[in-house]
């Protein structure tokens, strides 16, 4: 059975020093997944970058939170969530550390691969860690402190990666993230009390499906996500009939397909049992987070590097000018998600994105002289108004539309599907926008590439639309209040960094 519980309360300093660690560590990757978007025409202009290392530079992380991030979890329950948790923010932060060091993008890239890897086992531990260490009394208001001082956190971070590029360096985007993993690491040790699934540990349990880790599961489907992520990069430079193209696209799908019947044969012994697919409703609505994070991904890559480099705009003010839509999202994401308890998801989903491609198709027109506040803010306030009718519907449904017993894995499964979507758009975007090369210095190219991709982006958010209106139909369930309702990061998403 589960270890017991020390039941703190969040009255106390040892309540409030766990929240401060978990806030903090989350904080940590939720700003990186912000500020890195605003950073990369900067970072691409020192270190002579092509469009392709700008695809990597983010791909890079979001594939490894995407495939590793219910392996983290599950290393959390077995090996003690404490102990992973602070395994995953040093990880990070010399991950960090290395890409703030980056003299080329092959170092770059690498480094953002490893800190992928470390978010994998921070992320989830920081929940985990929320979720075994309260009181039940606390837990919610624990949980609900975290998802809205995180958010803070997702919110100020475009602001704070753009005065740091303007008045520093890019790199300090990275160099910041240590002073405040100090703080985390001597919260963590002074406050945070060790647990762990002493189920989860036992390794010949009949019918326990934590009595092994799914580690070919993790490695097939990050192979799948990084063939086919390969090849939608590498074709605009090599051709679709490049060897390396069709090879690693070959081997992606392969991939995939091994992975899903790797998973189909261990039953729920797998890393994603596949009883979660036993109601449609879920399926559902982890296609439309595919879809509609695909949507965002994209968005967010084009438009911090349009801004800087078509527009003339300071990093600073490219991160004031995604504020509104995050701050939107701070202010009406608890409305949205009572609204769609009252009324079920089906409006929400259906509306949110309609909305936000209306902001999108508006923001096609801005175009060097433009105003922000006549032609910019408009449909930044659209796309964000869109967004918050969306992402807290969506969490909560995804949890309802699972049962009980797999509420953990449904929430970390749509964490790694909102990912997974981010990562396909950033890889595919510029293939179909026919953006290559050096193109994201050139105003024509990048200009024409913009209006492509946000029309692109639209048209998946009025598909996302479609999905949720035919085939969205029964209310959610209320998740049960000992599970965690996760906050997805709003700009990677994801980084819900």
């Amino acid at each position: 059975m589960s270890q017991p519980s020390p039941a703190l309360r969040i009255g106390t300093a040892a309540g409030r020093g766990t929240l401060l660690a978990t806030v903090l560590a989350s904080g940590i990757v939720f700003l990186d997944s912000t500020v890195v978007n605003v950073a990369l025409p900067r970072l691409g202009s020192d270190l002579h970058a092509t469009v392709a290392d700008l695809q990597w530079t983010v791909n890079g992380y979001m594939l490894m939170l995407a495939a590793f991030v219910l392996l983290g979890g599950s290393l959390g329950d077995r090996f003690g969530r404490r102990r992973i948790f602070l395994l995953g923010v040093v990880w990070f932060t010399a991950a960090s550390m290395l890409c703030g060091l980056a003299q080329g993008t092959g170092w770059l890239i690498g480094a953002r691969f490893l800190q992928g890897a470390g978010g994998a086992l921070l992320t989830p531990g920081s929940l985990s860690v929320l979720q075994a260490s309260f009181h039940p009394d606390d837990r919610g208001r624990a949980i609900g402190a975290w998802s809205g001082l995180s958010g803070v956190s997702t919110a100020i971070g475009p602001f704070i990666g753009g005065w740091l590029i303007d008045a520093l360096s890019w790199r300090w985007i990275f160099f910041l993230n240590l002073p405040l993993a100090v703080l985390v690491v001597l919260a963590t040790l002074r406050w945070v009390p060790e647990s762990r699934d002493e189920d989860a540990s036992r390794t010949r349990v009949e019918g326990d499906r934590h009595r092994r880790f799914d580690v070919a599961g993790a490695l097939l489907g990050a192979l799948a996500l990084g063939g086919v992520t390969y090849a939608l990069i590498d074709a605009p430079d090599r051709g679709f009939g490049a060897p390396p193209v069709w090879g690693s696209a070959l081997l992606g799908l392969v991939a995939g397909v091994a992975f899903v019947l790797l998973e189909r044969h261990r039953g729920e012994a797998a890393m994603l049992p596949t009883g979660l697919f036993g109601r449609r409703l879920f399926s559902v609505l982890n296609i439309f987070t595919v879809v509609v994070y695909a949507a965002l991904s994209g968005f967010t890559f084009f438009f911090a590097v349009y801004l800087q480099n078509v527009l003339g705009w300071s990093a600073l003010l490219t991160g004031v000018a995604l504020l509104p839509w995050t701050l939107l999202m701070l202010v009406g994401s608890a409305r949205a998600g009572a609204l769609a308890a009252r009324i079920g998801p089906r409006l929400p989903l259906t509306v949110g994105p309609v909305v936000a491609a209306a902001g999108l198709l508006l923001l096609r027109r801005v175009s060097p002289g433009a105003s922000y506040w006549t032609d910019v803010l408009p449909g930044v306030l659209l796309f964000g108004a869109g967004l918050t009718l969306v992402v807290a519907p969506l969490t909560a449904s995804v949890l309802a539309a699972a049962a009980d017993r797999f509420a953990g894995v449904a929430s970390g499964f749509n964490n790694a599907a909102a990912r997974a979507g981010g990562l396909l758009a950033v890889a595919a975007l510029p293939l179909l926008v026919g953006l290559s090369g050096e193109g994201y210095e050139q105003h024509a190219a990048l200009a024409d590439a913009f209006r492509g991709a946000l029309l692109w982006c639209a048209g998946l958010l009025l598909a996302g639309s479609v999905l949720a209106l035919l085939l969205i139909h029964r209310p959610p369930r209320e998740a049960p209040p000992s599970q965690p309702c996760p906050t997805l990061p709003v700009s990677t998403p994801p980084a819900k960094s």
